[in-house]
């Protein structure tokens, strides 16, 4: 029986993310020799603005209070693009960007504003849509000196028009959904060329306070997830990259001990993308999530 992959996804949503969080995780990835997938946001840090799910998103407020998402951020973060100016990210930490690569793991990009991708993607024209990651890739490009290989939409969140826009991207693959396998999205009808590999276990921030999991308990919940073949990851620089560091580095010392490969994104689809089907992905719920995310069907 093949032993459990995991590839760890970072997603990077903010200016204090990119600041803190990541150097913190390079060092704890670093410790005990293991490789990751980084997602940056390339643009400006509007997270205030992210204020407005309280009254669109059934569930937001209470996903904020049971994870402390609050906290995490820090206060002038919350007030970014509200209060105070939205700072450019990648902009303002290009070395940092760098120094992910320089360690070994893999760059790609999030997005060029999250929170206007996250909350208005549905309703942008496909030029907007078009423009945010064409901001991004030029960003990306002027910092890393080469096209970026990767995408990974913020919250999960995709529609035909973005697919479309990665297709004309020639991108190596994206990871944009929530899933079991690696596919070939199918949506509104169209199959698009570029490979999903999508996240396979629930988000920390999305299970801590529910059905009784606790920071002492959620480690457990993850190792009973372990089986043969393919896991992959995602983790929030803000978060296991903050006030979850330890309970993170915990995570890849039990899972390292029980036997787990880790690999980046790049490798698992080297591995296990070959023969991808075509599944159908739509916008859908989970448990412990506010609001609706990509979905792979089949």
């Amino acid at each position: 029986m093949s032993s459990p992959v995991v590839a760890l996804k970072v997603d990077v949503d903010s200016y204090a993310g990119t600041r803190d969080g990541v150097p913190r995780l390079i060092s704890i990835l670093d410790g005990f020799g293991i490789r990751a997938t980084f997602y940056f946001s390339m643009g400006p840090d509007n997270t205030g603005k992210a204020v407005r799910r309280i009254f669109t998103r059934k569930g937001f407020l209470r996903k904020m209070l049971r994870t402390r998402h609050h906290t995490a951020s820090g206060i002038k973060t919350l007030l970014y693009g509200t209060l105070l100016p939205a700072p450019l990210i990648a902009a303002s930490f290009p070395e940092i960007l760098l120094h992910t690569e320089k360690s070994g793991h893999e760059v790609g990009i999030h997005c060029w504003d999250h929170v206007k991708w996250h909350d208005l993607l549905p309703w942008l024209p496909k030029p907007v849509t078009a423009m945010e990651l064409g901001k991004a890739s030029s960003q990306f490009e002027s910092i890393f000196g080469r096209r970026t290989r990767t995408t990974a939409a913020p919250g999960w969140t995709v529609s035909p028009d973005s697919l479309e826009v990665q297709d004309a991207m020639e991108l190596a693959y994206c990871s944009d959904s929530r899933g079991t396998h690696p596919f070939y999205p199918v949506m509104a009808g169209r199959t698009f060329q570029t490979l999903q590999l999508p996240t396979t276990w629930p988000t920390m921030d999305q299970i801590l306070g529910e059905n009784g999991i606790t920071a002492e308990t959620v480690n457990s919940h993850y190792l009973a997830l372990l089986s043969p073949g393919l896991h992959v990851h995602t983790i929030h620089a803000e978060m296991e990259g903050g006030p979850l560091a330890d309970v993170f580095a915990d995570l890849l010392q039990r899972l390292l001990a029980a036997g787990v490969r880790f690999v980046t994104l790049a490798a698992a689809v080297e591995e296990f993308g070959k023969s991808a089907p075509a599944c159908a992905v739509e916008m859908g719920t989970l448990p412990g999530w506010a609001g609706e995310i990509a979905l792979q069907r089949g």
